[in-house]
């Protein structure tokens, strides 16, 4: 029995259940603000208290699919859109996506976005 290791097919752009784009590999990245509770008369704090979560996911080579190619689906558009990365035990899932950040590179006949960052509303493990 081998492991299964996540491929392109496996990473992909979703919006209501429809492929758009699949992804060579991202980078995640998430952020907790947190501040010290500080006590009157007190050298250290006391503790902490957790804030506001950030999911910020870098892509690379983000390919758009055939079908979202030709129905002219852009990419600079969409909004609320999610990510799916399955992995061998489970699929994660970052919703409510927006993309901040996007570097496009392209060959003759491809439509691919080099790098792009979005910023995820939520994340699940399924």
């Amino acid at each position: 029995m081998g492991i299964s290791i996540p491929t392109s097919r496996d990473i992909y752009l979703e919006v209501d259940g429809r492929r758009l784009a699949v992804v060579e590999s991202y980078q995640a990245r998430t952020r907790r603000e947190s501040a010290a509770i500080e006590a009157f008369g007190e050298t250290q704090p006391v503790g902490t208290v957790g804030g506001r979560v950030q999911h910020e996911v870098t892509l690379s080579r983000v390919y758009i699919t055939a079908d979202a190619w030709t129905d002219g689906v852009n990419f600079y558009d969409l909004e609320d859109f999610n990510l799916v990365i399955v992995k061998p035990d489970r699929r994660v899932i970052y919703t409510g996506c927006r993309w901040s950040d996007i570097r496009e590179t392209a060959s003759l006949g491809e439509a691919v976005l080099e790098s792009v960052t979005l910023l995820a509303a939520g994340r699940m493990e399924l």
